[in-house]
């Protein structure tokens, strides 16, 4: 299974079009995009419809410049493959997605208690398969969340990873970071940016 993960697109139809052309060239099996996916009040079109027109399926879930209600829209008008992944997972044949939107200084935040609660529950079922979790916000005290002179990021996140141990956890948010990696334990950590990274499982 090939992935290529991304995150904050703020509405650039070039760097969707970009993205999608590099999953067609990789042979990608699904996009997961990692919030900001469009900004607020910006343009819509042509965020997803490169992916869709590729017939690669999407997940996606929402940022601190963009609402659940937004992924929601763009699931709804693309239809079948493209979800929205906020509070969810998806299940495969040797790893789960699971999603989580927002950061925890906006609404539908990382820290709201019912959906850590829920994702908690939802981790424990399975067992010996590669967990990925798709974050907008980096977990707390890593290179990911350093924008120079203080980090930024979630400690509930880092918390749960630290109790929980995903074996992948993607995220965006701090574009100084771009393009970084580190680990909590085991558990690996990308910073992705609208460039994208090709994942391999």
């Amino acid at each position: 299974m090939k992935i290529l993960a991304a995150s904050d697109l703020h509405s650039d139809r070039l760097a969707s079009e970009k993205l999608a052309e590099k999953a067609k060239k990789n042979k990608v099996d699904m996009v997961l995009l990692g919030g900001d996916i469009i900004e607020w009040g910006g343009n819509i079109e042509g965020i997803i419809g490169p992916f869709k027109k590729a017939n690669i399926p999407v997940m996606m879930v929402h940022g601190n410049h963009d609402s659940p209600s937004d992924i929601d829209f763009l699931s709804a008008q693309y239809g079948e493959e493209v979800y929205n992944l906020h509070s969810y997972y998806r299940e495969f044949d040797n790893f789960v997605v699971f999603g989580v939107g927002g950061t925890d200084f906006s609404p539908f935040s990382l820290s709201d208690k019912e959906m850590m609660s829920k994702l908690k529950k939802d981790f424990s079922k399975f067992k010996g398969k590669t967990k990925i979790l798709l974050t907008h916000e980096p977990p707390f005290n890593t290179k990911l969340d350093n924008i120079g002179w203080d980090h930024v990021g979630s400690a509930k996140l880092r918390e749960f990873i630290i109790n929980y141990k995903p074996d992948l956890v993607l995220t965006g948010h701090i574009h100084e970071t771009f393009g970084l990696t580190d680990y909590i334990g085991k558990t690996k950590i990308m910073n992705l940016g609208k460039k994208g990274a090709i994942i391999e499982l």
